[in-house]
């Protein structure tokens, strides 16, 4: 399969694994400056290398064009150094992905820039994805997300264990009401700042969302010494738990050292807030982060049917769809979902509705 540009990089070579179906990607950045893959899509495919045996890839040498064709998925333990330009978020997210469909339950050590500006941190992922994953039937002991050291952008010096065990198969799943908003959890870090900058974005924080919900609780995690990475920053998750199960989440960080204009944190606590206040109104089974990964999973469910109600899709999840249509020949069906008249209930929602390919991990053996 062609494909031309560098969006959507880490879809088309997920995809490409979990499908086998070969990829060429043409045209990366081939009118830039500075042509040719950038030194995070080159980690990202080495890691995709480690956690597969048998994987050929083929770039040429200005790196504008890459052919991909995957091996089998084996898993195990895997240790990966990121790249810093991207944050763990990067990495983690395909990981998330591939995790259920490996030969062996895959231990991976990535280590990098945990809280960076562009991509979700692993708080956030921990947090709301874990639960989605749950609720497809991966679950058990193993399956977990664990920040042992923080860095944040531009040193990094973080470090990410992530555990996931394996999969047959992925239930269908009904994710159709998510209920109210019953409690609010969050967790504020600050690393190599005053210890008093967590404190002040949790006030913030509290101030706007204390008129809405009395529930709210928001750790404060103060990393220092070895654990606290190479640069200063602070920064702040915040998820809302419905009362049917559902997490939506939002985070915001500091500014990168060196990179603009410095954020205060009651600001920053401020906007984090209004930002999960954005994304309860968008509303849905599964928030924006995460769109694309219930989807995937829905698509590769066992040969039933499966429904998701989502909020307005961002356009990487629409491009994700056609991507999933283009790999697997799957369309979804898309009901508009009115808000309901008797009660405002937010943004207009999306009733998506697929039946899974049956798609079953071929290298895991029936006990």
């Amino acid at each position: 399969m062609e494909f031309e540009g560098c969006n959507f990089f880490r879809q088309r070579l997920v995809l490409s694994t979990l499908s086998g179906k070969r990829v060429k990607i043409r045209n990366i950045r081939s009118k830039d400056d500075n042509p040719g893959l950038r030194d995070f899509e080159a980690s990202f495919i080495r890691l995709l290398d480690k956690v597969t045996n048998g994987t050929r890839i083929e770039i040429n040498q200005t790196g504008t064009v890459l052919f991909y064709q995957p091996g089998l998925l084996t898993g195990g333990p895997v240790e990966h150094e990121c790249h810093v330009q991207r944050s763990l978020g990067y990495y983690l997210e395909p990981l998330l992905m591939l995790g259920p469909f490996m030969k062996s339950p895959l231990r991976a050590v990535l280590k990098g820039v945990t809280n960076g500006p562009s991509d979700p941190s692993p708080d956030l992922l921990k947090i709301t994805a874990v639960p989605l994953m749950k609720s497809f039937g991966i679950d058990g002991d193993g399956l977990e997300i664990k920040v042992v050291k923080r860095g944040v952008a531009p040193g990094g010096g973080g470090e990410v264990h992530f555990s996931c065990p394996v999969r047959r198969s992925i239930k269908p799943v009904h994710l159709t009401d998510p209920g109210k908003i019953k409690r609010i959890r969050g967790t504020a870090f600050s690393v190599r700042v005053s210890p008093q900058m967590a404190n002040r974005i949790v006030d913030s924080a509290r101030s706007v969302l204390n008129t809405f919900i009395p529930d709210i609780y928001i750790y404060t995690d103060h990393m220092k010494g070895q654990s606290s990475g190479n640069s200063p920053g602070f920064g702040l998750t915040l998820v809302a738990e419905t009362l049917n199960g559902t997490f939506l989440g939002s985070e915001v960080v500091s500014t990168p050292q060196g990179h603009g204009d410095p954020v205060l944190p009651e600001d920053l606590g401020r906007n984090c807030a209004k930002l999960l206040l954005e994304e309860i109104y968008r509303g849905g089974c599964v928030d924006s982060t995460n769109q694309s990964l219930a989807l995937l999973y829905m698509t590769l469910g066992q040969q039933d049917v499966s429904k998701a109600l989502l909020g307005p899709l961002s356009p990487y999840t629409m491009e994700f769809l056609r991507h999933i249509r283009d790999f697997f020949q799957i369309m979804f069906k898309m009901d508009p979902q009115k808000p309901g008249e008797d009660e405002c209930k937010g943004g207009e929602k999306i009733l998506m509705t697929c039946v899974g390919a049956g798609y079953s991990n071929i290298s895991k053996t029936i006990k």
